[in-house]
């Protein structure tokens, strides 16, 4: 493999798309098609579009619980050929796409020498930030309407509408930040530790400078350094509520706190 690569990993929410836009600034190619902006992620996602099809095209739902054990014959020969385009292209490239957490198996054996890029953020804040994103899209919805009907969103229906969707979504999303993140787990526990690292969605600001120190200084990548309080916008962060109330599997939650604890080992 001639390609320099870089695989960043992390579970939806969790600031994979400022370190992308980040990292795009500095000058890692990150795709020929990326995806925009969106309500929930208004700087843009930084998503390579090739690698977003392919996983939505194999998984069929927006979320899911597991990782993909098995690809077809057809499907592996459809992602090697995707990785052979990119590398025609780039002598030093990388992706950010969320549910790669989710084939990182698949990636470890097709691209050996990728370099992974982890950051993790914590349960409640990513499953609070989830649900934001949700209510978010209903604000969209009802602020459309009539004066009355807005009026009645802002001071009634959307306190009542929050409470609804924690109860109903808090531990489903949960169950997805398991999978994704024991996938990710799971990838670190059989690389060899100088191809990956690991950074905390908290301490991005403290953080990135070593996180460019070691794409440039250990993993050989060209890279010029970008501002990076011109890229994090704090303001842009929603309220975290804590959602373990709304949690009725405590042997989930037990599973989560010691999954984060066991990432964080890694800082």
């Amino acid at each position: 493999m001639d390609s320099t690569i870089l695989i960043i990993a992390g579970m939806h929410r969790s600031g994979t798309s400022v370190l992308s836009q980040w990292l795009n600034h500095c000058g890692l190619h990150l795709g020929e098609r990326l995806l925009g902006p969106a309500i929930g992620n208004t700087e843009g996602h930084f998503e390579d579009l090739d690698f977003l099809e392919f996983h939505q095209e194999i998984l069929k739902e927006g979320y899911i619980h597991e990782p993909v054990s098995e690809l077809s014959v057809y499907q592996t020969e459809k992602l090697r050929s995707i990785i052979a385009f990119k590398n025609s292209l780039q002598q030093q490239w990388g992706w950010k796409e969320p549910r790669t957490c989710l084939f990182l198996n698949h990636y470890q054996s097709l691209i050996p020498e990728a370099h992974y890029l982890v950051i993790i953020r914590s349960y409640r804040e990513t499953v609070s930030s989830l649900i934001q994103r949700d209510l978010k899209e209903l604000d969209k919805y009802y602020l459309s309407k009539s004066w009355m009907s807005r009026q009645n969103w802002i001071k009634r229906k959307r306190s009542i509408r929050a409470k609804e969707l924690y109860h109903a979504k808090a531990e489903f999303y949960l169950r997805v930040w398991v999978a994704y993140n024991e996938a990710i787990l799971q990838a670190m526990e059989s690389l060899p530790g100088h191809q990956f690292v690991v950074t905390d969605h908290g301490q991005l600001t403290e953080q990135h400078r070593d996180i460019f120190d070691t794409l440039v200084n250990k993993w050989g990548f060209s890279l010029r350094a970008a501002d990076f309080s011109h890229i994090y916008k704090k303001a842009l962060l929603s309220e975290v509520t804590d959602i373990d109330p709304f949690v009725l599997d405590q042997s989930l939650l037990q599973k989560a706190v010691k999954l984060e604890h066991e990432i964080r080992a890694y800082l």
